[in-house]
């Protein structure tokens, strides 16, 4: 397995936390090459969904933190061997926001970056929706309030079976409207699955509006909690915060982790940012060049 181990040399950094928490994990040698790749990877989507035609841009953007700290610092995983059995497992639930997770997976090795401008196109691998049938994907997703409860199974599956994988799900909050979602919460805090960790992507915005108008979710941190679950609140931007959380959440044994990650929809393109025009819709030419001249 490809884990180029962390520098030592630096400050006290998350980047150092993740070469001593996740030593068998590790991609890159420093926050600020991460920071780099995550701009890579924003503009990666900008690319995929203005050439598609259409997309999710703004929780594609509010996860991308998320996601590059997981697959380059925490996760234990083969690109070469995306079924290699003690793998740890990425599960995401909002599956709209693929275009997140295609970037990171191509940035990472597990296919060519050749084929994200076949994003939503006819016999490609990479459609609107995470499938299996891309390499690195773990689960099929369409209808939200699904994932915690598959990520719950394998969870379960992996106790059961003596293995060290941890399992790491990503959900939206206006996700958190669905009673599945609580179902499987209660499922794992009542299995004790401390191999699992549910990250809740809080950018406040679901579909075309805010989620405070749709279904207050407050006090979220407290509504894991009275489920049996630790809960951390964080910034999800911030790489430092999220690796900090990871590590919290490994060390935690007899109940599952909710890292309440706390983002901006639209995050790194000023005009998309908290713009609830920009949960589904692909930019225009205009602002594809505005975009693009942000990112770059």
């Amino acid at each position: 397995m490809a884990s180029t181990r962390l520098q030592q040399g630096e400050k006290k950094t998350s980047a150092k936390v993740a070469a001593e928490v996740f030593p068998s994990a590790g991609r890159v040698k420093s926050l600020e090459d991460l920071s780099g790749i995550i701009k890579g990877m924003r503009r990666d989507v900008i690319d995929m969904i203005y050439a598609a035609g259409s997309g999710h841009p703004g929780g594609s953007f509010s996860e991308m933190e998320i996601l590059a700290a997981l697959y380059f610092l925490v996760m234990r995983h083969d690109p070469n061997d995306p079924g290699w059995p003690d793998r740890d497992r990425f599960v995401l639930s909002k599956g709209h926001a693929c275009p997140g997770l295609y970037a990171v997976l191509a940035r990472c090795g597990y296919f060519p970056r050749e084929w994200l401008p076949t994003f939503r196109s006819i016999g490609s691998k990479l459609q609107g929706h995470a499938h299996t049938m891309t390499p690195g994907v773990e689960m099929n997703s369409g209808s939200l309030g699904q994932g915690l409860s598959f990520a719950v199974g394998v969870s379960l599956a992996a106790k059961l079976d003596g293995r060290g994988s941890r399992i790491y799900a990503l959900l939206g909050d206006g996700e958190c409207d669905e009673g599945q979602v609580w179902e499987a919460a209660m499922a794992a805090s009542h299995y004790k699955l401390g191999n699992l960790t549910a990250f809740i992507d809080r950018n406040g915005i679901q579909n075309d509006r805010f989620t405070s108008e749709v279904m207050d979710l407050e006090p979220l941190g407290s509504k894991w909690r009275a489920f049996g679950w630790r809960v951390i609140e964080i910034d999800g931007h911030d790489l430092a915060q999220i690796v900090d959380a990871a590590g919290k959440a490994r060390r935690t044994r007899g109940r599952p982790t909710a890292i309440v990650a706390r983002t901006v929809k639209g995050k790194g393109v000023t005009f998309m940012e908290n713009n609830p025009d920009f949960h589904g819709r692909a930019p225009n030419e205009d602002e594809y060049q505005r975009a693009m001249a942000e990112l770059s």
